[in-house]
């Protein structure tokens, strides 16, 4: 019925050579391999990386002592809003569908993914969206300035031009999420290997096929608060203004129920990520597999039903702010009971220590922090106080950096010598670690203090007694960013050569292989014959 479009041949030293370079340049525009395809979005998410990572250090030199040192307030709130986009739709999502194009078919036991063409459109949507996203700097007026969430009426009235580029910028992110989401969920549910049932998949098959249904449900939101944004703008529409009979908190709410369940979908395939890489090198099967798919499921659903944590100062009545609450401190249980079975799959195990785990270990622990204080701010009453402040800043990033950043880091030791055929620079692995995990924490625990004393967030100045706290942050992000040259070069130094990675390049649970499934398997997955 179907025709079977077979992948690109590659020998053991990689691609064949190409006879000119518009020939080789041509085979990566046109190729349909998931692999190679993986390898694109993971390239496209390092560069962004280091460019959203740029801006960063740019916001911390300025902030390295009050008043105005380097660039003018307007600049600075255009970095921020820049900063947030681009790290959250250019590096972390790329970057776990690359892993998902990389892994998936392999794990499942599938030739390819379901719809080739596709994944291709998909992936080159997204330089084409971002180049139009990072061109807006260049514009008259600058980039948006309103911040990574563009509130209403700062979007709808005092947007800059650039503004109606970044959304169609955002709509086109959109496209390539979905599209990409249909293609992961139509290869899961259909071409598993014979045999494998669903509760035999591995725990990143499964993170990645909730991720994809949480997408499908919340990217036409952001596309319809977008375009509500753009009609507002150029069309005479008042979605958000109350002078023509529309409500600016409208916008909040459309906006957070796309926002909050897009975290998830920045956090769900680092779930699955760790879950892979913990039990390799604690020689140990995955504790709890039933119970970590189920609370992987209750994360997503729960997520629908938190939004309104983010507006707990805006109005919104008490038995809104009960209910929110509430909810919002019930998504606690099911991460609890992940972080329980992954320190429980560690207990007793045959431990080592290289850089994946290592990138583990500092997830479960930070990721932590960042779910105490994302307690704290579940509280209505204290919010009040938290609300707009760099309390907020350190929760996030403490969910995001050890959370997205580090699986992505962990993902890229762990598998890197599968991709490649050699091993990466252990040493050098390490030195990236520690200096990353140090200087992340030098960067963001004292925004806590900056937070709880009062000091908001999104304000290029600040007031006197908030200085050293700022030095000791901005000092701690350079060399977070500083040391993520040693990641760069050790990619490089591994796609150059090095020692050859072996077969099974790590011993898992009883000597298994790489793409086993978390659970024990029932069977080698193999139809066995008929009998006569």
């Amino acid at each position: 019925m179907f025709q079977v479009i077979q992948p690109a041949v590659h020998d053991s030293h990689g691609p064949a050579p190409a006879t000119s370079w518009y020939a080789y340049i041509m085979r990566w525009i046109r190729t349909t391999n998931h692999k190679d395809i993986g390898t694109l979005y993971l390239l496209l998410a390092l560069v962004m990386f280091f460019y959203g990572g740029t801006m960063a250090m740019i916001i911390r030199a300025e902030l390295f002592q009050p008043g105005q040192r380097l660039v003018d307030p307007n600049f600075f709130n255009q970095l921020t809003t820049m900063h947030g986009l681009v790290m959250l739709f250019g590096v972390v999502m790329p970057a776990f569908t690359g892993l998902a194009n990389w892994l998936i078919p392999m794990m499942i036991g599938a030739p390819d993914m379901a719809l080739p063409r596709m994944n291709n459109w998909s992936f080159w949507i997204l330089p084409f969206a971002l180049m139009l996203l990072a061109s807006t700097m260049w514009m008259k007026g600058g980039a948006p300035n309103f911040g990574w969430t563009f509130y209403a009426p700062l979007s709808t009235i005092y947007g800059p031009p650039s503004t109606d580029y970044m959304i169609f910028s955002i709509h086109l992110m959109g496209i390539s999420s979905i599209m990409g989401s249909i293609n992961i969920i139509a290869t899961i549910l259909n071409m598993r290997a014979p045999g494998m049932r669903l509760m035999q998949m591995p725990i990143f098959v499964w993170s990645w096929l909730i991720t994809a249904f949480l997408l499908l449900a919340i990217m036409p939101v952001l596309a319809g608060v977008v375009t509500m944004v753009l009609t507002d703008r150029h069309f005479g529409t008042s979605f958000f203004s109350a002078a023509g009979g529309g409500d600016p908190l409208l916008f909040q709410h459309l906006f957070w129920f796309f926002g909050h369940p897009e975290v998830y979908v920045l956090i769900l395939p680092a779930f699955g990520i760790i879950s892979e890489i913990i039990p390799t090198f604690s020689r140990k099967r995955l504790f709890g597999y039933h119970c970590m798919v189920y609370a992987i499921s209750a994360i997503a659903i729960l997520s629908f039903v938190v939004w309104v944590h983010h507006m707990f100062t805006s109005g919104v009545p008490l038995y809104a702010e009960l209910f929110f609450m509430y909810t919002t401190m019930l998504i606690a249980v099911p991460t609890g009971i992940k972080v329980f079975n992954w320190i429980t799959t560690m207990f007793r195990g045959s431990l080592t220590f290289e850089t994946p785990m290592l990138f583990a270990i500092a997830f479960v622990f930070l990721f932590t922090i960042g779910g105490f204080s994302g307690l704290m701010l579940s509280i209505a009453p204290a919010d009040y106080q938290y609300q707009d402040t760099y309390f907020v800043v350190a929760h996030f990033h403490y969910v995001l950096v050890p959370g997205a950043l580090f699986s992505l880091i962990a993902s890229t030791y762990y598998w890197l010598p599968k991709w490649t055929g050699h091993m990466y620079h252990e040493r050098l692995g390490q030195w990236h670690f520690w200096l990353t995990v140090i200087s992340l924490n030098i960067t963001f625990f004292p925004m806590h203090f900056l937070g709880l004393a009062g000091m908001p967030r999104r304000i290029p100045d600040y007031a006197l007694q908030f200085t050293e706290f700022n030095m000791i942050a901005s000092v701690g992000a350079w060399i977070f960013g500083i040391s993520q040259l040693l990641f760069l070069y050790n990619i490089i130094r591994t796609i150059r050569g090095g020692k050859s990675a072996s077969a099974q390049v790590w011993e898992g649970a009883h000597g298994l292989e790489w793409t086993l499934p978390s659970p024990a398997p029932y069977h080698s997955f193999v139809v066995p014959p008929k009998v006569q």
